[in-house]
């Protein structure tokens, strides 16, 4: 059964726009940002609220940068690490936009593009939104301590982005076109180590990365990058050496907007960037406006996600993960292309 479509009439990308953090600001990726925020509460009293504004700011500068109203987008899908997706829904009920929730972890992004290029390219939207984000305290709240608990991060730990990202999908689009996707498995090799997202994660990234390549035919060359979100630094290498294990050489167009988007040299992120609004951040800030240009021509964007619980992390459970790949190009081409 094969896991990918290949659009016959790919929808394209019209806008996107990407908000962030102070740190995320004084990182490499700070000028592709929309707009940052120095404010960690973001003007609000808690971080929780603070993250859902995050949502909020992502969604209001795409349909800006759109030229679109909030009742000229047909459909949103969007999601967050929160309980409930608790971040999303306080973020956008006040815009009135048919809405679908959507949970993913940190393959969200990806999860929100398919879902929003098949809805547009079937006919049922003629232009559907998908937005998202992470925050860093209201994650590590939620996922392992508060911040107050002072508890130490090992070398694997992986620092939550405080960014969001939106972007909107037309089926009479421009330039980035979504080519096609391929829908993830979920995939547990046994790791327990809340800590080490990379290496839960790897082996579901790599499952849809070679799903994708055999549907298709296509191979690691087809591709200026092959971006994955946020495997960090442990995750990134374990997926190159599972690539090679299958005969494919990934290291020469392998990205992780775990790794993009922090300086090592200067900020102490360990083993680098996650959460939602990582890979939202890099995809809707850098990556996407660099296809529209043609400077990338082919990117093959595969988010991952943790989908852990942490009470049953706690129980001794170990960590499914999932990742969903989308193709972006600079041309609409066609399928034998």
């Amino acid at each position: 059964m094969k896991q990918t479509h290949i659009f016959k009439d790919p929808p394209g990308v019209i806008a996107s726009a990407a908000v962030g953090g102070k740190m995320e600001g004084e990182g490499p990726m700070g000028e592709y940002f929309d707009k940052i925020n120095d404010d960690p509460y973001m003007s609000a009293d808690t971080f929780e609220k603070g993250e859902s504004k995050l949502q909020k700011q992502a969604l209001l500068h795409m349909l800006e940068k759109a030229g679109l109203k909030e009742a000229e987008i047909d459909l949103l899908f969007g999601g967050d690490l929160l309980n409930q997706c608790s971040g999303t829904t306080y973020g956008i009920r006040e815009f009135g936009i048919p809405f679908l929730g959507l949970y993913g972890a940190c393959s969200t992004m990806a999860e929100g593009l398919l879902m929003a290029s098949a809805f547009t390219a079937a006919g049922y939207a003629k232009r559907a939104a998908a937005v998202t984000s992470s925050h860093f305290c209201s994650a590590e709240r939620q996922y392992r301590y508060p911040l107050n608990y002072g508890g130490q991060r090992p070398p694997t730990a992986q620092w939550t982005a405080t960014a969001g990202g939106a972007l909107c999908v037309s089926a009479e689009g421009r330039s980035p076109y979504v080519r096609g996707f391929t829908v993830g498995k979920i995939e547990d090799l046994g790791v327990t180590d809340a800590s080490n997202m990379g290496a839960a994660m790897a082996p579901a990234a790599w499952s849809t990365i070679s799903a994708f390549f055999k549907d298709t035919g296509k191979s690691p060359a087809d591709f200026d990058i092959v971006l994955t979100g946020d495997l960090g630094k442990v995750g990134s290498r374990l997926l190159c050496e599972l690539a090679e294990r299958d005969g494919h050489n990934l290291r020469n167009v392998h990205k992780d907007c775990g790794t993009m988007l922090y300086s090592f040299d200067e900020q102490d992120v360990h083993a680098g960037g996650s959460g939602c609004g990582c890979c939202a951040g890099v995809l809707c800030g850098y990556i996407l406006p660099r296809i529209r240009t043609g400077e990338f021509q082919n990117v093959l964007f595969a988010a991952t996600g943790a989908l852990m619980s942490p009470t049953l992390n706690q129980q001794g459970e170990s960590i499914p993960s999932i990742s969903h790949a989308v193709w972006l190009s600079h041309r609409r081409g066609c399928p034998k292309n």
